[in-house]
């Protein structure tokens, strides 16, 4: 079995999931956010680049169409794991994050009950939409996460009166502290709305998904 550029690109992104927890067990934040970031996009570009690849170079093969599914799920499961645990925004982020993770769990375990059954369920587009949003998602968390940490160690030393100060305006914001505070918001309000976004198209395609698997679920009339 010959390895291709494009399944070597998904099998990259299969071992990069891992990685974003790596880079918080070894590395002291913000460098361990930054590496995360990095990571994750990297990984997640090559998701676009692999398909587009297979199919231009007429590289399509059952190692990649296996492959690519369960390096999208690993990437997705494993930083929503990391995120409730490292990020500040935890506690909203459990629900959404539960809803995704029970999706792909039980989808994976339709599709392994239905065997060969499951190639004749085509993947729609909006299960693609739902791919993009939960990594768009989760890398604003991460960007989130990566500003605040930043803005903590430029908080570091100041006092209360300085600070607001800076934020005001009268005195001079050398530490970038307004930069900071706004991206850190917006990107934790931006990260929350998409994670939500994701959750319900996660959970509409399952559904979909559901649903399309039924008439492969009945028994046989003989068997009643």
């Amino acid at each position: 079995m010959q390895i291709s550029l494009p399944n070597l690109l998904t099998i990259l992104r299969l071992l990069a999931s891992p990685g974003l927890a790596l880079c918080f067990l070894w590395l002291p934040r913000p460098a361990a956010d930054a590496c995360a970031l990095a990571l994750f996009v990297l990984a997640s570009l090559t998701d676009y680049v692999d398909g587009q690849l297979a199919r231009a170079w007429n590289q399509v093969s059952k190692l990649g169409a296996m492959l690519d599914p369960i390096a999208d799920k690993a990437m997705v499961v494993i930083a929503l794991m990391v995120l409730a645990h490292v990020s500040s925004l935890s506690q909203l982020l459990i629900l959404p994050a539960a809803l995704i993770l029970f999706r792909e769990v039980f989808v994976s375990g339709l599709r392994e009950y239905l065997g060969e059954t499951a190639g004749l369920l085509k993947v729609t587009k909006l299960a693609k939409w739902k791919t993009t949003a939960q990594m768009v998602a989760i890398a604003v968390l991460l960007v989130q996460g990566l500003a605040e940490q930043y803005l903590g160690e430029a908080l570091f030393g100041l006092d209360n009166g300085m600070v607001e100060g800076m934020l005001t305006g009268e005195h001079a914001d050398e530490a970038g502290l307004r930069g900071l505070v706004l991206v850190t918001d917006l990107a934790g309000w931006a990260g929350l709305a998409l994670i939500w976004i994701a959750a319900v198209l996660t959970v509409i395609t399952g559904a979909d998904y559901f649903l399309k698997a039924r008439p492969h679920l009945r028994d046989d009339d003989s068997a009643a």
